[in-house]
């Protein structure tokens, strides 16, 4: 069955697209829950007028994406913890800290999981942290571990 859909579904599409899939799939589930339409003769255009919205939309986050990622990358992120004489924390700083250290210094909100660790970071220094703010968009922020 071919349909048109209207909002973005993993794995399928973006709003817009036409694509088929099977008859089951859209009658009992995307058609329900609204995430498409039945693809008729009338819907090219509607499809056009989804696509180009969201193509502005996702052009629109982009671009709040890169002046956030502009902000984070300005400047080195300090986070302070409790270490041992040998450099070593007591504990560690997680995803969560370093995301909070970041919500305070710029005021832009970021999830947890949108900073990517390998290992949560268990010394006193320089580290290299990533975040992903868009699928489009990655900053690396320097943060310096300090200790209290």
């Amino acid at each position: 069955m071919k349909i048109v859909l209207q909002k973005e579904v993993e794995k399928l599409g973006v709003p817009g697209d036409v694509v088929s899939v099977a008859d089951g799939y859209a009658r009992n589930y995307l058609i329900p829950k609204g995430f498409a339409a039945p693809a008729t003769k009338g819907s090219a255009k509607h499809s056009e007028r989804l696509r180009r919205a969201h193509d502005q939309k996702v052009q629109k986050a982009v671009l709040e994406a890169q002046g956030v990622a502009s902000k984070l990358t300005a400047a080195p992120l300090t986070v302070t913890a409790k270490a041992g004489e040998e450099g070593k924390l007591f504990g560690s700083v997680t995803a969560a800290d370093i995301a909070k250290e970041l919500e305070a210094k710029s005021g832009a909100t970021v999830d947890r999981r949108a900073v990517h660790l390998a290992e949560p970071i268990r010394t006193v220094g320089t580290h290299e942290v990533t975040i992903r703010l868009h699928p489009e968009v990655e900053a690396a922020v320097t943060v310096e571990v300090v200790a209290e």
